[in-house]
């Protein structure tokens, strides 16, 4: 039996799933919750989903035990709204009014005329002059992320991606397909390899057409997978261009008509494209990164100008496939952002890979009118007139910040095109948030999944900053660079003062047996109270081994604490408390 001060949490919506199962309980009878803390995690087949408490108060007991199946609309447990509780809860949310009218939806994400109200409150709390849904604009894990998480706290939400499916850059022709053809190209190294230790393979053959269609099996598994929890949250989808009319409306133009949506407040996250070159001619055997990923034989010769992350990791892949490749890069350095120590064994190894690598050179000038592109260079150390059959270009993204209205929005952008955000990713517009790549560097995407949930809680009212003690970078090359917080060169120019601890891979025993030894991990703490700061690490799957670095750096670990944790032996992620001793 409930009372005024009772709240029954029910399941909510789960989309096409007739019924779903309890796989973890996360709070304890008698544990005092609060607005939006997990209580437990649901799942189906298909996916899974923690649902969070819609009120405050003291958890008084469950209705359901880990194995449970349940349907939409089960009983899950009961709440006891202390005072206090009644008090948080009506200042935080709005949802939880509603759910006490209606105990059959209380942890529903909210559609229809009611939540067009709760947006209308929600938008008067941030500063908005309108009521209607929140809106996303852009797909890519910035925007779905926003989109998923802003549902789930009982929003209404428009998500409008001008593609067919959603994913944005990174999961539909950037990170996730470059990563499936990198893998092939380690497996292919790694058995290349092998002929030194007595195991010798035969010459591999390419069948290009299936290697294609591998990389596009992978990114339809991950679109069709987001169709279905935008379905599942009840995110309305629209597919088609959009671009701003108002300061509150938005016109989508999609195949068949235009049509304009309404809304409250808008998430933008539109992301960034390729930098071109002015000048440069238009030729399909002139590649950007999106089109470098449609590769083909037979192989050919390679010209890769910008020694970036990107432009280094499509080289990765088409030397792994018997291209001949060449490197130029306009700065004296390569992957610039990371310290040259972890700089130098990439290096060593592309120079004896490629037919050159050449630093301080730029591209003068390419000839498309022969059945080769002739490419003519300049600077001290710039080779004669070479010809290529096909020519990468990967020298920086711009932002997607032209052709969307921003100026019907009255948002202001940077002199390179990027949106200037503050701490809860506001623009100088208070209803209108920005993330991404739109935003400026580091244009990573697990940065912009991140400032999506930001983005969408401080929307519903909540009191979240965007404020990362640090950021991991990890180029996916042969081997593989990582590195987060501090670097040596940024602690030089900030006039920062650290002492360094450094283990070289050469005495792990995990990276001799895998014949792995150029690596080396690299620890930076602060001189005054020995706090990790920073960190780097060079060699293959170090953009996995960054992680516990990270996270060290975001409790604020010394080096007794990583040192003392006792780490699995042999393995690669022992060199990280290594070099902490």
């Amino acid at each position: 039996m409930t009372t005024p001060n009772t709240f029954i949490v029910r399941v909510p919506d789960i989309g096409e799933a007739e019924q779903v199962e309890v796989a973890e309980l996360l709070a304890a009878p008698g544990e005092r919750v609060a607005v939006e803390q997990s209580l437990l995690v649901i799942e189906s087949d298909k996916a899974s989903m923690e649902i969070p408490s819609p009120v405050a108060g003291v958890l008084q007991s469950f209705a359901v035990a880990e194995g449970d199946a349940i349907r939409e609309g089960s009983e899950l447990c009961t709440i006891q709204l202390d005072e206090a509780g009644v008090d948080e809860t009506v200042a935080t949310s709005d949802k939880a009014k509603r759910s006490e009218a209606a105990p059959g939806k209380a942890a529903s994400p909210a559609t229809g005329p009611a939540a067009a109200e709760q947006a209308t409150s929600v938008a008067a709390t941030a500063g908005a002059t309108a009521p209607g849904p929140l809106l996303v604009l852009g797909g890519g894990p910035g925007g779905y992320s926003a989109a998923f998480r802003a549902a789930d706290l009982g929003l209404e939400v428009v998500l409008v991606e001008r593609y067919p499916r959603l994913g944005g850059v990174c999961l539909n022709v950037g990170c996730i397909p470059s990563k499936a053809l990198l893998h092939m190209a380690a497996v292919l190294e790694e058995a290349r390899a092998l002929g030194g230790s007595g195991v010798e393979f035969s010459k591999p053959d390419f069948d290009w057409t299936r290697i294609r269609a591998r990389k596009d099996e992978v990114v339809g598994t991950l679109t069709k997978g987001l169709a279905g929890l935008a379905r599942a949250r009840k995110v309305r989808v629209v597919t088609g261009h959009g671009r701003f009319t108002g300061s509150h409306e938005l016109e989508v133009q999609t195949e068949d008509v235009a049509q304009r949506i309404a809304f409250g407040q808008a998430i933008l996250a539109t992301g960034s494209r390729p930098a071109a070159l002015p000048g440069w001619p238009d030729d399909p055997r002139i590649l950007d990164s999106t089109t470098a990923l449609e590769i083909e034989g037979p192989p050919g010769r390679l010209l890769v100008v910008g020694g970036g992350i990107i432009g280094l990791e499509m080289a990765t892949v088409y030397l792994a496939f018997g291209w001949q490749v060449t490197v130029v890069e306009l700065l004296d350095r390569l992957v610039p952002g990371a310290d040259r120590d972890l700089v130098k064994p990439l290096e060593k190894r592309l120079r004896a890979a490629c037919e050159g690598v050449r630093l301080e050179v730029a591209v003068a000038k390419l000839d498309t009118r022969g059945k080769q592109i002739v490419a003519r260079f300049e600077g001290e150390a710039a080779p004669e007139a070479l010809p290529f059959d096909r020519v990468l270009l990967a020298v920086g993204r711009r932002p997607n910040s032209e052709d969307i209205g921003l100026d019907a929005l009255g948002v202001q952008t940077d002199a390179q095109g990027f949106v200037p955000v503050d701490a809860q990713l506001r623009s100088n517009q208070p209803h209108i948030f920005a993330i991404g790549d739109l935003t400026g560097a580091p244009l990573l995407a697990h940065r912009a999944t991140h400032q999506g949930k930001v983005a969408a809680e401080v929307a519903a009212g909540g009191k979240r900053r965007f404020e990362p003690t640090a950021i991991p970078s990890v180029a996916y090359t042969d081997p593989e660079i990582a590195w987060v917080g501090v670097t040596e060169e940024d602690a030089a120019q900030q006039g920062i003062e650290f002492r360094k601890a450094l283990f070289p891979w050469s005495a792990s025993g995990r990276a001799i047996g895998i014949g792995r030894t150029e690596g080396l991990s690299k620890l930076l703490f602060a001189e005054d109270d020995g706090r990790l700061i920073g960190a780097g690490i060079v060699g293959p799957h170090a953009g996995e081994l960054i992680a516990e670095p990270a996270l060290a750096i975001e409790l604020g670990a010394d080096a007794e604490d990583i040192g003392l944790t006792i780490h699995a032996h042999p393995t690669l992620s022992e060199t990280v408390a290594l070099a902490a001793e």
